[in-house]
């Protein structure tokens, strides 16, 4: 068990190099001066000499490299050109929305998902799995943004029981606030992560379901319900957290435009103003962020397989 932790936590850190190595490489080795591309059209010549100096590009790129990862081990990501603040103040003033977000959606896309992909493995080939695989090929079909305007279309606009748009914290405004403006862009969020879950879920206890010690299992008299939650759905449970972690980059991209669409100040909404204003330290610190928290995620998804399945801690 121990040797199988000490494992996968090492095998992330040649991960980690490889994604700080191409985030480095990526406004260096891009076309065109880096320098002149932020400082746009109609700049003088000194403003790109003084961004050119502010990013280090004129020194020698193994220097800027070695300077860049020393700069990481402190936990700096860089300064922001545009409003000259360090990009960690910027991520920590706008994560806990973009977290918030996360972990609502997470939340309601796992007590839905699992118990709809569950329900129509049993019920394999009546109503009930049609209906499933129906709302799990439209979750695919329709993009987020098309669902969120459709969403503040009816519920905000027509039916005016939620606001249109903004963000308020559960810890300053009180928790009912905090639902109001979280609840639809939770519900945009969650409808492809749920129909990716749900499909996923019902594959792995179908299989599970056509096992000999299910079969025995019901021969000794045991319910269904004990026969689907403590033998079908606890051998199914390794896909079914695999397939959870995979959606966290659905997550990640999700987060992008459904801030945008719900006008939420979080890290999805900074990904879009740095990327218009052209503001790569700000760019560069969010992949590094978001690549390590996907990182991260993973390997908490991996050490989470020796509970479900004890023949991997041996």
């Amino acid at each position: 068990m121990f040797s199988y932790v000490i494992k996968r936590i090492l095998a992330t850190i040649p991960v980690i190099v490889i994604v700080a190595a191409f985030v480095f490489l990526m406004l260096r080795l891009s076309p065109g001066d880096p320098a002149s591309v932020i400082a746009g059209d109609y700049a003088t010549a000194e403003d790109i000499v003084r961004i050119r100096e502010a990013l280090g590009l004129n020194e020698p790129i193994l220097v800027q490299f070695t300077k860049w990862v020393g700069s990481l081990m402190q936990g700096d990501l860089g300064i922001s050109i545009f409003t000259n603040l360090p990009v960690t103040t910027l991520i920590g003033q706008r994560i806990e929305p973009t977290l918030m977000l996360t972990l609502t959606t997470i939340i309601f896309t796992v007590l839905v998902a699992v118990p709809l992909g569950t329900l129509a493995a049993w019920k394999a080939g009546s109503w009930i799995d049609r209906g499933v695989m129906l709302f799990s090929v439209a979750g695919f079909s329709v993009p987020v943004f098309v669902l969120g305007y459709i969403l503040i279309y009816v519920v905000a606009i027509k039916l005016q029981w939620l606001p249109v748009q903004g963000y308020r914290s559960m810890f300053e405004h009180g928790l009912w606030p905090f639902l109001r403006h979280i609840i639809m862009p939770t519900l945009t969020l969650s409808v492809i992560f749920i129909a990716l879950i749900a499909r996923m879920t019902r594959a792995s206890v179908m299989e599970v379901l056509q096992e000999d010690y299910v079969r025995t299992a019901r021969a000794k008299g045991q319910s269904e319900v004990k026969v689907l939650l403590r033998h079908a759905l606890r051998n199914a449970a390794v896909p079914i957290v695999t397939v959870i972690g995979i959606g966290i980059a659905l997550l990640i991209g999700g987060v992008v435009v459904t801030e945008s669409v719900y006008n939420i100040p979080g890290l999805g909404r900074l990904v879009l103003d740095a990327v218009l204003a052209r503001d790569y330290p700000i760019i560069q610190g969010l992949i590094l962020f978001f690549s390590f928290i996907y990182i991260l995620i993973n390997l908490i998804i991996d050490l989470s397989y020796t509970l479900f399945d004890p023949r991997i801690r041996y």
